[in-house]
């Protein structure tokens, strides 16, 4: 596989109910910091993902700073990293990065027959 076949990149925080101000106050920090696309802030498990979350949408060129910068600021918060390449199984299972603890994820939504 080739680098070129990376759109962007997604970094998802994981927070819970106990963690929600910090979540929200590490999103508005990213928001000022980089010029940057935000997703929904889920205060629910979405998609593949175990725990409360939001996605930030990170150009090519962005994710080494932005791998930098969140390894420093991220506190006590989970972030789940990973390329995408149209390949969603893969990105989540084989080329994901962790800063701070892993957890496991859904990845059954992957590979679940569509009606």
């Amino acid at each position: 596989m080739n680098t070129a076949e990376i759109r962007d990149w997604h970094a998802h925080v994981y927070f819970d109910p106990a963690t929600r101000d910090p979540a929200w106050a590490l999103r508005e920090r990213i928001e000022k910091e980089f010029e940057i696309q935000m997703g929904r802030f889920h205060e629910r498990p979405v998609g593949p993902h175990p725990m409360f979350s939001y996605q930030v949408t990170v150009r090519n060129e962005q994710i080494g700073p932005m791998i930098s910068w969140l390894t420093l600021n991220h506190g006590d918060l989970i972030v789940f990293i990973h390329p995408n390449t149209g390949h969603d199984l893969e990105d989540h299972r084989d080329r994901a990065v962790w800063i701070g603890k892993s957890v496991p994820l859904a990845l059954d939504i992957f590979t679940k027959k569509k009606d």
